[in-house]
């Protein structure tokens, strides 16, 4: 299974620009498709199959986060959005004023891993003890208040690293580890997931979350403790069966259910040859695939 690693960007790139077709001579339909940074890396490797598959098709990618893909989809600027969050009812209720249905397609699952410096001897949290580390009331400022002392963090301070606000993975992690409370102020927020992971792998001191397709070898990832007292790790098949905590869907957005080469692309992605790319990239699929 490939990994996203934390050294790479979070890309605002392109994937095929709109032109000829060098075979006939037609110009290629160009699909626009913005937003998620946790999808942002399998959108593009989506992209670049497809084109391999229907040459008169291209697809351009670019992250920037969920909120900004929605808007965009909304304002009618982007085809598809990207998400790794559901549609807040202040969206819906723009694009209903801009007389926009959105229509929501699951397109895989992931699980939002906890990250920690791999000298934290930490193995395992709740989602209880998370939301007093990252939650404006949270008690916890320090490593020895959870039990713990961490080689190489001399100050035994908690140094959060969050998402930046438009991000969908910041606001699902507020919704199932901080519920009606807010963020605590004076956390480290990255634009992108990638580079969550690379702070946190640089940092002793630090914890931080994201997708699980963004670890590499240099973090760590606590099992988080279930209601039952189960401690369950961050996996794809954790994701599918809902036994990991804050397991979530990848959503697609769409102006409406899609037509032509927007559904033809859809019904591609949610098929077996754009499942395999989402499960290699480290995502559970939508459905059941045979990817051997």
């Amino acid at each position: 299974m490939n990994r996203i690693f934390g050294t790479l960007p979070v890309l605002l790139a392109t994937i095929a620009c709109g032109g000829a077709d060098g075979s006939s001579g037609e110009r290629r339909t160009v699909i626009q498709n913005k937003g998620s940074d946790t999808i942002v890396f399998v959108a593009l490797a989506w992209a670049e199959r497809y084109l391999e598959f229907n040459p008169n098709v291209a697809v351009a990618v670019s992250g920037g986060g969920s909120g900004t893909g929605i808007s965009a989809m909304v304002n009618g600027t982007v085809d598809i959005a990207n998400s790794s969050r559901a549609m807040t009812e202040s969206e819906l209720e723009e694009a209903r004023i801009r007389g926009i249905d959105p229509t929501e397609h699951v397109v895989g699952f992931d699980a939002l891993a906890v990250f920690l410096h791999p000298d934290n001897p930490l193995d395992e949290l709740s989602t209880v003890q998370l939301a007093e580390i990252y939650g404006e009331r949270g008690a916890y400022e320090t490593w020895s208040e959870l039990g713990v002392s961490v080689p190489g963090c001399s100050s035994d301070e908690i140094v959060r690293v969050s998402r930046q606000n438009n991000s969908g993975t910041y606001v699902y992690f507020k919704e199932a580890v901080l519920g009606q409370a807010e963020y605590k102020p004076g956390s480290l927020d990255m634009n992108g997931s990638s580079e969550v992971v690379d702070l946190v792998a640089n940092t002793p001191c630090a914890i931080g979350y994201s997708g699980l397709a963004y670890a590499t070898d240099g973090v760590e990832m606590p099992c988080i403790l279930t209601e039952r007292g189960d401690c369950v790790s961050p996996s794809a098949d954790s994701a599918i069966d809902g036994s990991y905590p804050i397991a979530r869907p990848l959503l697609m957005y769409t102006a409406g259910e899609p037509t032509g080469p927007i559904k033809e692309y859809m019904d591609w992605i949610l098929g077996e040859p754009g499942q395999c790319i989402l499960v290699d990239k480290g995502f559970a699929a939508a459905g059941s695939v045979n990817c051997a």
